[in-house]
């Protein structure tokens, strides 16, 4: 019976996962554009270090970090508007032609260290990255459970692997666009404030969330 449950939950795990993970936000609007901007390789760094961002969450989550940010208001708030204000910064890059939707066609070492820098950056300032592994996560472990700690790293894991992959996805599917859009510098305008609007909606989403 207990292993019926467990299996039961796991399902619903995943399948919640999968739309939480999949639902447009910054990851992906981050991801899309560098496809776009840089290609497939610097898409799959993108989404590479939007996954490595939620390492942070997971291990405030462990050490009981998590839990301090869903209870104060005050370090909600600190850590809430730095991601606003970072969102905003991106915005504004994206609007410059040399800015985060730049077309890139080197790989730069430089370049690819900016992209994985402000994949990280993007999700380490997401206070709702900790609230889900403090919030949400639980709820699919067992009252049961023998080993909860691990039960917890193990569907951490998985959550981290499908938000690679479906990143990725998202990625090299802008990347394989990319052609298409640069050939046409109307259309990269239009790109450049579109990401640009995008980023704003994200940080005014974020500037009105409650913990």
């Amino acid at each position: 019976m207990a292993a019926h449950r467990r299996w039961i939950m796991t399902i619903e795990f995943l399948l919640t996962t999968l739309i939480i993970v999949a639902s447009p936000g910054t990851g992906v609007v981050y991801t899309l554009a560098a496809g776009l901007s840089r290609g497939s390789r610097a898409s799959v760094l993108a989404a590479f270090a939007c996954t490595l961002g939620i390492v942070p969450h997971l291990a405030a989550a462990m050490l009981g970090l998590a839990a301090l940010l869903h209870t104060s208001a005050v370090a909600f708030a600190v850590v809430k508007y730095a991601g606003v204000a970072y969102l905003l910064w991106m915005a504004w890059q994206t609007l410059k032609e040399n800015g985060a939707l730049s077309v890139d066609t080197s790989a730069a070492p430089r370049s690819n260290m900016r992209v994985l820098v402000d994949g990280v950056v993007i999700n380490v300032l997401n206070p709702k990255l900790s609230i889900f592994f403090v919030a949400f996560l639980p709820q699919f472990i067992a009252p049961a459970e023998p080993t909860p700690l691990l039960r917890m790293l193990e569907l951490s894991g998985v959550f981290m692997a499908m938000t690679f992959v479906v990143f990725v996805i998202y990625g090299l599917f802008a990347a394989a666009m990319r052609d298409r859009v640069i050939s046409r510098p109307a259309v990269m305008a239009w790109m450049r404030r579109t990401f640009a609007a995008a980023f704003v909606a994200l940080g005014a989403r974020l500037a009105f969330q409650e913990r």
